[in-house]
């Protein structure tokens, strides 16, 4: 679940922190969903991508590209998707932050 950092932060949109949001802390909370229709269809929700260097964590990036193989229809490998990913790779086409 989110920190408390989080939770409290100045970034919180519009004007939090909320009461209720703040009533609830500890609780674990899901971060990733999947849902699989009687007719077929598929589909995730998954809430983890905003910070960017998150996709340089392998378990973090597995997970995505496990439920993207998942959705195209095709087998899962016993070990998860493997994939690797530089330091240098991974900030190769991040925009430069505006101060």
């Amino acid at each position: 679940s989110p920190s408390d950092e989080v939770r409290n932060g100045p970034y919180v949109y519009p004007k939090g922190p909320y009461e209720h949001i703040q009533a609830n802390k500890g609780r674990a909370e899901a971060m990733m969903w999947t849902v699989e229709r009687v007719d077929g269809g598929k589909g995730f929700g998954f809430t983890g991508g905003h910070f960017h260097d998150n996709w340089g964590n392998e378990p973090f990036r597995k997970v995505v590209l496990n439920a993207m193989v998942w959705l195209a229809g095709l087998d899962v490998p016993e070990d998860g998707v493997r994939s690797s990913i530089s330091k240098d790779e991974l900030d190769a086409n991040l925009d430069p932050k505006k101060r």
